[in-house]
């Protein structure tokens, strides 16, 4: 990389890395470096030593902290901020944990900033720069030159020292000994808060926090809780589910047949068998296999793949649990999984409700049960109940909606349900009884022609949950298969391909099952109180990064610019060759001595001639 590609701080940085070699000191060891302290136990079991006296104002004193009175500790971390004052220097120090106030005195430090390997070994030539190192470095010179001016903002030390109360109250580090652990090249955000509490040069741009979740984790409070809240989360769902019996297994992510869901799937090629595969839009189809296998009840956490775009609570890839388990239906499903919401709920909030926007949300079991057809009824005045595909259709029309004549009776009502149902459901609602034809893998309802057992869990207006009392019919499950077909002719690309070896599997026999998947992204959101998937993933697809346009070096080239006046003429602002057209000789000659002169380039500034040419072959 040429140096004018970086910006002044980074080339700064990389100024401070060498000469930090040049001192013996290797900026990235390889040894271990012993952490027995974490900042927010030292802070949480902090002990006032005893007080032995009074000031003069009557105010307590207390007998001053040393080694030998004091919890002595190792901590290592980023140097987050530096504050020196003379002789003495204040720093923040995170950890996986939070954050430490450090002490550092230029008297104070009796060992030299060295991994424990040497880095490099005094008398011996540095690799990096072929010159002999000089001794290590502690004390007055440590503090002087190493602490005050090669350390960073971002750096990784080690400290050991201390533990005492400074006369403002914070419970602080004295350090005795430091150790450099990785140099940061690039600088952090630097994101301050007043007195007051209002935040300044903040790192709030969700594409970039997104994009860049590494420095996301750094600076933004909070975001790293959300990530352990979804440990937690799965933690939580995986104990309930092992301890209810059931086997977490793994499923094929690449598939011949993309099945057991309605979706658009990625599409890939095998080269080994020459042929088309794909991603898997659900694990439901391999999991009922395991259910004519023999298993009472089998789960997976895995991830599964749709190509249907992205937006605030869609993810290309996300992650689902599929739970099945033999001889239970739906209505045994409703009790068992309100009762695991409630309980991860609990994990994770300390009670069973969470606060969304202002609105409680409680999922305290039992959830409300309501028909789909009685959902729309409700919500529309208009009853499905016994219509026509073309009546549904044409009340779709009435209403403004935009339908056509590929969409089958199913879909047009599940378009219903979600214009006027679906974003009004806050508290946790079981919407039951879906008709057969939004419902292809479900067995058929007890009592309700037309009908069949699945539920789907709305809360916060958002489907959290997709449940049946499972098809077993191998008969059935072929004609449910042959319609989706005839609906794809019909232009559907939603619709199901026939699982052949499924179908086959089936008629081996499958016992009566239930079975659930619950979309982990949208529960992680709702006990978060999160509204964008982004928040609770810690790398959702992106949109390729956006990069300012700039001519090539061969396109330079042909008029004449040398590779290295070209990072020059970019660091004076010129990115495309037309950038130069109205430039004057005199004056793109003096822009490009000047990055010349302030960047200490061993380069010969051309001529006014040479320039003119330039400009005029621009």
């Amino acid at each position: 990389m040429n140096v004018l590609e970086l910006s002044e701080q980074e080339i700064l940085r990389r100024q401070s890395l060498d000469e930090l070699r040049l001192m013996g000191i290797n900026p990235y060891p390889a040894a271990e470096y012993p952490v027995t302290a974490w900042s927010t136990d030292i802070i949480r079991d902090f002990v006032d030593l005893p007080v032995i006296g009074k000031d003069e104002d009557g105010n307590d004193v207390r007998e001053t902290a040393t080694p030998e009175n004091s919890p002595v500790v190792s901590i290592a971390g980023r140097i987050m901020s530096k504050s020196i004052m003379g002789k003495a220097g204040f720093a923040k120090l995170q950890d996986s944990k939070g954050r430490i106030q450090i002490y550092v005195t230029r008297d104070s430090l009796s060992a030299p900033l060295m991994s424990p390997e040497g880095g490099s070994v005094p008398g011996k030539s540095n690799s990096k720069t072929n010159e002999a190192p000089s001794e290590a470095v502690g004390g007055a010179e440590f503090y002087n030159k190493v602490f005050k001016k090669l350390l960073d903002l971002g750096d990784f030390i080690g400290v050991k020292g201390y533990v005492f109360r400074t006369k403002t109250g914070e419970i602080s580090v004295h350090v005795m000994e430091m150790t450099l652990l990785s140099k940061s090249l690039k600088p952090l955000p630097v994101v301050k808060t007043d007195a007051d509490g209002k935040v300044y040069d903040s790192f709030d741009d969700p594409e970039l926090r997104y994009r860049q979740r590494y420095v996301d984790l750094v600076v933004n409070a909070g975001v790293k809780e959300t990530f352990l809240k979804r440990a937690t989360i799965i933690r939580t769902m995986r104990r309930i589910l092992d301890e209810a019996g059931y086997t977490e297994v793994d499923t094929p992510i690449l598939q011949n047949i993309a099945g057991g869901a309605s979706a658009r799937p990625f599409i890939t090629h095998f080269n080994a068998l020459n042929q088309d595969m794909y991603m898997r839009i659900a694990t439901e189809l391999y999991l009922k296999r395991l259910i004519v296998g023999g298993f009472e009840g089998v789960y997976e956490m895995g991830k599964n793949f749709r190509n249907e775009g992205m937006d605030k609570t869609h993810n290309p890839e996300f992650t689902c649990m599929e739970l099945y388990v033999s001889y239970k239906d739906l209505l045994w499903g409703m009790t068992f999984t309100e009762n695991m919401l409630e309980q991860i709920c609990t994990a994770v909030n300390g009670k069973p409700e969470v606060e969304i926007d202002g609105q409680v949300i409680s999922f305290r079991a039992p959830f409300r049960r309501l028909p789909i057809l009685d959902a729309i009824k409700e919500k529309t005045g208009f009853d499905c109940d016994g219509k026509t595909e073309e009546e549904i259709r044409q009340f779709c029309k009435e209403k403004g909606m935009e339908v056509d004549e590929t969409m089958g009776k199913g879909k047009l009502i599940d378009e219903l349900f979600g214009e006027f149902c679906e974003g009004t459901f806050i508290q946790p609602t079981f919407i039951t009884d879906y008709p057969v034809e939004m419902s292809p893998l479900t067995k058929m309802h007890r009592s309700k022609p037309g009908l069949t057992e699945r539920f789907e869990l709305m809360v916060n207006g958002k489907e959290l949950a997709n449940a049946y009392s499972e098809l077993n019919d191998p008969i059935d499950q072929e004609e449910r298969f042959k319609e989706q077909m005839r609906l794809a002719a019909k232009g559907d690309d939603e619709a199901m391909i026939i699982d052949h070896d499924f179908l086959r599997a089936l008629q081996y026999g499958m016992p009566p099952t239930f079975g659930i998947g619950i979309g982990i992204d949208r529960l992680v959101m709702l006990l978060t109180g999160k509204f964008a998937i982004g928040e609770v993933m810690l790398f959702p697809q992106m949109k390729p990064e956006k990069k300012a346009p700039q001519s090539s070096i061969q396109e330079w080239a042909q008029i004449g610019v040398a590779e290295d006046w070209v990072y020059v003429l970019r660091k004076a602002g010129f990115y495309l060759i037309q950038d130069i057209r109205d430039e004057k000789p005199q004056g793109l000659q003096q822009k490009i001595g000047d990055i010349v002169k302030k960047y200490k380039l061993d380069l010969q500034k051309p001529s006014v001639d040479e320039v003119q040419a330039w400009i005029e072959k621009a």
